[in-house]
């Protein structure tokens, strides 16, 4: 088995990095810079009315992560199935002096 990666491999592991660092890292700035609540709950008063709801639906910010996660997986199925083809093996002759 041979430890370069090829072109899916790259694509794979770039598609799977880029949707968890956008629904961890990139959407929780914005959730951070938007201001209260920082939880993934709606704010409440006492009374039970909501008064600040969170600015990113964090279904979206679930999904996103989710879905990196099942390119990942994808991924490593594509890889466990795969056969490298076998190496070169060709002989030369060797003359006897």
């Amino acid at each position: 088995m041979t430890q370069q990666f090829d072109i899916v491999d790259k694509v794979a592991l770039a598609v799977s990095a880029a949707l968890m660092l956008l629904g961890v890292v990139i959407l929780g700035l914005i959730e951070v810079l938007a201001g209260q609540p920082y939880g993934a709950a709606p704010l409440t008063n006492e009374a039970g009315d909501v008064i600040a709801t969170p600015a990113i639906d964090p279904v979206v910010r679930t999904g996103l992560v989710i879905l990196g996660l099942v390119v990942l997986l994808m991924w490593g199925v594509y890889r466990a199935i795969t056969v490298d083809p076998p190496a070169d093996r060709t002989t030369t002759e060797v003359t006897a002096d």
